[in-house]
């Protein structure tokens, strides 16, 4: 079985060695580079199955490649920053990352959050791969239409772009409509269970950018509707 591979981009090189060290000791192929303005063209070579992105660096942001990656891949993206803001970490996850982890971190967590990703990008590749019937993998609500094998998403016939998280959370919406999901559970869910103040705020971050892609109008929103004071839930009636 080929390893995972991850990708590393950060300019401080005794973070992106300590990274290194603790991934590669897990088994991980590692490709890493300090330049931004190469990375995104890196990704495109190397195809790694999960990419960390420090935020602050000189060349293109963190958050720049991160919009430059998410052209052409879904990969899972993970930033690293020094940068703890609410509204930094709501940008990094806006632009289309997966997960945010604040410098100075413990290897320990970081190695778990990589792990998590990974795990759950796989069981998906699997079933992807697997396929199964038409009926089986085909997930209609109204107008919007989710095809489990071919990892496609339609709003009244026209595709819909998804990251791999928006996708996920699409698909558990589309399996249980009408029940609604608290935040937590909604997390436990789709990042596994780490974490624990940024739950909330990463959960409505990718309902914020979800709905963006498949409501008419998300200040209205017809499908993911929010239960005040409880959570969400996807609308079929």
């Amino acid at each position: 079985m080929a390893k995972d591979k991850v990708m590393i981009v950060d300019n401080e090189m005794e973070i992106l060695q300590l990274i290194k060290l603790y991934l590669s000791r897990e088994g991980y192929d590692i490709v890493w580079t300090t330049d931004s303005t190469r990375a995104a063209a890196l990704a495109m070579d190397e195809k790694p199955d999960l990419i960390l992105l420090d935020v602050v660096m000189p060349g293109l942001s963190g958050i720049e490649l991160c919009g430059k990656i998410r052209e052409h891949s879904d990969v899972p993206i993970l930033f690293v920053s020094c940068k703890g803001q609410d509204m930094d970490k709501v940008l990094g996850l806006s632009i289309g990352g997966d997960d945010y982890i604040t410098k100075p971190f413990s290897p320990a967590e970081l190695v778990a959050r990589v792990k998590a990703h990974l795990r759950r990008r796989n069981i998906i590749n699997s079933a992807h791969s697997a396929g199964g019937s038409d009926h089986d993998s085909l997930l209609s609500i109204g107008g919007l239409e989710v095809n489990l094998t071919a990892h496609t998403v339609t709003v009244n016939g026209e595709p819909v772009h998804l990251t791999a998280k928006e996708f996920e959370l699409l698909v558990l919406f589309c399996k249980y409509p009408n029940r609604v999901f608290t935040s937590r559970q909604i997390f436990n869910n789709i990042w596994d269970t780490y974490g624990l103040e940024e739950d909330v705020r990463t959960v409505m971050v990718h309902i914020s950018n979800l709905r963006k892609k498949i409501e008419p109008n998300p200040e209205k929103p017809q499908y993911i509707a929010t239960v005040r004071g409880v959570g969400y839930k996807l609308v079929s009636d």
